[in-house]
């Protein structure tokens, strides 16, 4: 089993123990992991903010080793189309094994805070969320699996979370994936939806159409920030990667390995 999308206290929402997640992988089951901290670019938000600092990441990690476990090191880079020198230099120092692209900011604002929402229609930010990524997939090459496609259900202030019906943005669901499908990126089923929404991030939906649109990539992550949900609904998530793709990826110095399930 494998766990590739994990924070902890080296991610700025998060405070966890790196031993303590690791020690959890272990006891859920887990062979594999992968650390994929937050490092996001928002304009108008300084990015020391939203991002951790190298030697941060090498203190947490460097030395970090549990037995039965192997540990990926990773980062969950937040998208934006204005900052693409900036990432591309920030992921060349240093040798990760695995890219989460992401978008967690529309309209330069993040989806977590209260301002996105305010007075706007909910399925208007759900429009602006996906032409935002198509933006960003479309311009951003940095990425290895782009993340819990459907996020924006995920947001504390989204007055409306639901599970979002591709056919909802029919055109833009299509062409983001044509572009991942073109530059041999790869989806993230994200576990961390099931609680919020009673859905993956995305859903088989959108997994079969990916497949049909002839995506071969595909990583499971439960975006835990603490021990207690690292591996939560992986084994579901495994399923669904077995019913779409009959195989799932992990992914080793920026390279995919595919595992038969």
């Amino acid at each position: 089993m494998f766990d590739f999308h994990m924070h902890s206290r080296v991610s700025c929402d998060a405070d966890s123990d790196p031993l303590a997640m690791v020690l959890a992988a272990k006891n859920a089951g887990l062979r594999e992991i992968c650390f994929t901290d937050h490092s996001d670019y928002c304009p108008g938000v300084a990015h020391s903010t939203i991002s951790f600092s190298r030697e941060q990441y090498r203190t947490a990690y460097e030395n970090l080793s549990v037995p039965g476990i192997t540990i990926r090191h990773g980062m969950e880079l937040g998208l934006s189309s204005e900052f693409t020198e900036e990432m591309d230099a920030e992921i060349a120092a240093f040798p990760y094994d695995f890219i989460l692209g992401s978008i967690h900011c529309v309209d330069g604002i993040d989806t977590y805070f209260p301002e996105l929402w305010r007075g706007r229609d909910p399925r208007q930010i759900e429009r602006r969320y996906f032409e935002a990524m198509l933006d960003c997939v479309s311009r951003c090459n940095c990425f290895d699996v782009l993340s819990h496609m459907t996020f924006i259900s995920k947001s504390p202030c989204n007055p409306a979370p639901r599970i979002i019906p591709p056919e909802d943005y029919g055109e833009l669901v299509d062409e983001i994936l044509r572009i991942l499908v073109r530059k041999g990126k790869g989806m993230e089923i994200n576990t961390s939806g099931v609680d919020k929404i009673g859905d993956f991030f995305p859903g088989l939906p959108y997994l079969r159409r990916f497949r049909e649109l002839g995506g071969e990539i595909v990583t499971v992550g439960s975006d835990a920030h603490a021990p207690d949900r690292v591996g939560q609904y992986i084994p579901a998530a495994l399923d669904a990667a077995r019913e779409v793709f009959g195989y799932v990826c992990t992914f080793e110095q920026r390279k995919p390995v595919f595992h038969k399930l």
